[in-house]
């Protein structure tokens, strides 16, 4: 089986101020469009890689941006979601998607054992591994947690047109998913909206929040309103007080 990553290609997992000091540990599974070279383009035009299929828009710097007004550590996922998505588990048919919304992705089609298993070996456990050292690590220094990831969606999904501005998931644990939503009166906020636990997008919150009891929340802003950098500094301007406010609830 040949390694999803040539030796000269960087990790899918890299952590941004690991020693912050902010109780909060941000996540963004979906920062990239970049593909790992042996992939090519999956067989799809540059365009394509563009879009929101390959990546969450916007989502990086804003988390990045977070990182720095919270002094909170961040794991970044640094490969494109359509190569594996590593909010999915190996067993999800969404991890390595055939379609992506209504598009075909002839590279993800066909794949043997051996194939799917060299993207999750490459892909899925190095940036899991990652997130988990470091929360092992904030485990071990006593120090207290709570785990945010940052996602971005499409205003227009499958035809349809979004008005949500800004989603906050949960799962099982809604606590702070439900603290977080009544700081924003004069936006678009809904919890579990546009996705929810049924669209099977809690995973990695369930994994590394939920299963060691850690307060979590999925943040997801619309990407035409973190498009540019303008968007980004106010979104994350405007995201920064009320988590901030929420770790000392």
């Amino acid at each position: 089986m040949r390694a999803l990553l040539e030796e000269d290609e960087e990790s899918p997992f890299l952590t941004v101020n690991a020693a912050g000091r902010s109780p909060f540990v941000l996540i963004c599974e979906h920062a990239s469009r970049r593909m790992p070279r042996r992939l090519g383009t999956l067989g799809l035009p540059d365009f394509e890689l563009e879009r929101h299929i390959a990546w969450d828009i916007g989502a990086e710097p804003v988390a990045r941006l977070l990182s720095r007004l919270m002094d909170a550590p961040l794991a970044l996922q640094r490969y494109s979601r359509l190569a594996y998505d590593c909010n999915r588990p190996p067993e999800s048919p969404g991890a390595i998607p055939e379609v992506s919304e209504l598009t075909v992705i002839p590279g993800n089609k066909g794949l043997s054992a051996a194939d799917r298993l060299a993207r999750i070996e490459g892909r899925y456990r190095p940036f899991h591994d990652g997130v988990s050292r470091l929360l092992d690590a904030r485990a071990a220094a006593g120090l207290k947690t709570l785990v945010v990831s940052i996602h971005s969606f499409t205003p227009v999904y499958k035809g349809n047109r979004r008005s949500v501005e800004l989603g906050i998931l949960h799962d099982r644990d809604q606590a702070l998913a439900t603290r977080l939503i009544k700081s924003f009166p004069n936006i678009d906020a809904r919890l579990n909206e546009p996705y929810g636990p049924k669209d099977g997008v809690m995973h990695t919150l369930n994994m590394h929040g939920f299963a060691r009891g850690l307060p979590h929340a999925m943040i997801e802003i619309r990407n035409d309103l973190v498009a540019d950098g303008r968007g980004q500094d106010e979104w994350a301007q405007r995201l920064s007080v009320p988590l901030i406010q929420a770790a000392a609830a």
